[in-house]
């Protein structure tokens, strides 16, 4: 039996919640399907732009990869990205946070 998973939309209201928590406010930049869209998480600070993508493991855990590098881009680099993405996917959601140090403000696996 699978793990039940959480609504996009209730998972994303809490991702920005945790975010203002841990002084790294965040923003909804394109609305995605509240039940079962993907999420895209942006990251800035002051080098750029670090783009996670959300995906699910060979254990069908929630798990994070850095969709544009291991190091920040710039807003266009990670535009490009995000629009490449919502291309292949219109459910997606797309939020961002400050975030100095790169890190989110949720637990998860960075892959």
């Amino acid at each position: 039996m699978s793990e039940p998973r959480i609504k996009a939309g209730l998972w994303v209201s809490a991702a920005l919640r945790l975010g203002m928590i841990d002084g790294k406010p965040g923003v909804v930049i394109h609305k995605g399907d509240a039940d079962a869209g993907g999420v895209l998480v942006c990251l800035r600070g002051r080098a750029g732009v670090m783009v996670l993508s959300q995906f699910r493991d060979a254990g069908g855990a929630v798990a994070w990869m850095r969709g544009t590098g291991p190091a920040p881009v710039s807003d266009e680099t990670a535009d490009a990205y995000i629009a490449r993405q919502r291309k292949y996917d219109t459910d997606l959601w797309v939020i961002e946070f400050d975030a100095p140090d790169y890190l989110p403000p949720f637990e998860g696996q960075i892959i």
